[in-house]
């Protein structure tokens, strides 16, 4: 092998390395800044790129992806003069490469400190309880501040996620402390008004109760008033027929002489009842009228039996 013919290996093995070195592939969501001779000339985006050998040369590689920055914990002090550490996450995503290049030395770290620095702004306006309540209003502040600042740098400030708002411990003991006084309040209250509650229905099912037992009370009173007017109505009815029907046997024949008789036999079953009844022996005061009794009796019991006999 001759001098000329190494040569020429060389010189093509010497193309081929610039060759490759002079071939960029961008990847997805990725943009690179070329310079040429020490200045910017293009952005690449994704896809397939040659640059000129010893003339342009890449300068910065960024992603185009939404990025996820942790924000260290810091301290902040708020209105009512407490110092609390609060901590978040901010998402940005590059928009304009160039800016991001030129713009700014570190974009990730400036982001940072301004999220920071507007944190501890935002936090010295509200007082302890609120820092709780309106986390939702903090994130958008941040979010609206760093946007804005880092707009000349290419940057669009997505959200701010605030993470963990931690207060002293004394003050941590103290919140416990309202908390479970309040938690107690409640139970309290709870507990009262349920005992209110069950006095009114107890006391309304004791109302219901005495009405009730007073309706029917009323009623069984109507019930029995209305049987014994009933029953008084029937009576009268019956023994009204019953003298009716023994004035009309007293007007017929013999009816005087039968009502005699049967006035002679309830007399003399009265005193032999008494008999029955009694050790003591009871006569009556006058023995005579017994006679004109029994006598009467027979008389009837001969004239109706006679009349009987005739008729």
């Amino acid at each position: 092998m001759n001098a000329g013919t190494v040569i020429l290996i060389v010189v093509a093995f010497f193309a081929l390395i610039v060759l490759f070195k002079s071939i960029r592939i961008v990847p997805q969501k990725s943009a690179f800044i070329v310079q040429r001779l020490g200045k910017y000339h293009s952005t690449l985006e994704a896809g397939f790129h040659i640059l000129l050998p010893f003339v342009d040369a890449l300068a910065y590689h960024h992603t185009l992806k939404e990025q996820a920055i942790d924000v260290p914990p810091q301290t902040c002090i708020t209105k009512d003069n407490i110092s609390v550490e609060v901590d978040g996450i901010l998402y940005l995503q590059v928009v304009d490469p160039q800016k991001a290049s030129y713009g700014i030395t570190n974009y990730l770290f400036a982001s940072t400190q301004l999220a920071q620095t507007t944190m501890r702004s935002v936090i010295g306006k509200l007082e302890l309880d609120r820092t709780f309540e309106e986390r939702d209003a903090i994130n958008s502040l941040i979010v609206d501040a760093v946007d804005k600042a880092s707009d000349p740098w290419g940057i669009k400030v997505t959200r701010y996620e605030i993470k963990n708002i931690v207060p002293p411990q004394s003050i941590r003991d103290a919140m416990e402390k309202q908390m479970r006084a309040e938690r107690e309040k409640r139970a309290m209250i709870a507990e009262s008004e349920g005992d209110k509650q069950a006095k009114i229905n107890r006391a309304e099912g004791d109302k219901q109760e005495m009405i009730e037992r007073s309706e029917g009370e009323k009623q069984k009173r109507i019930n029995e008033a209305e049987g014994r007017a009933a029953e008084i109505e029937k009576v009268a009815v019956a023994t009204a027929g019953g003298i009716r029907e023994i004035a009309a046997a007293i007007n017929e024949r013999g009816g005087m002489e039968a009502v005699n008789l049967r006035v002679a036999e309830q007399y003399l079953t009265g005193f032999a009842n008494l008999a029955k009844t009694t050790n003591t022996l009871i006569l009556p005061a006058n023995l005579a009228d017994i006679a004109g009794v029994i006598k009467t009796a027979t008389a009837a019991i001969h004239s109706v039996s006679g009349g009987g006999q005739t008729a």
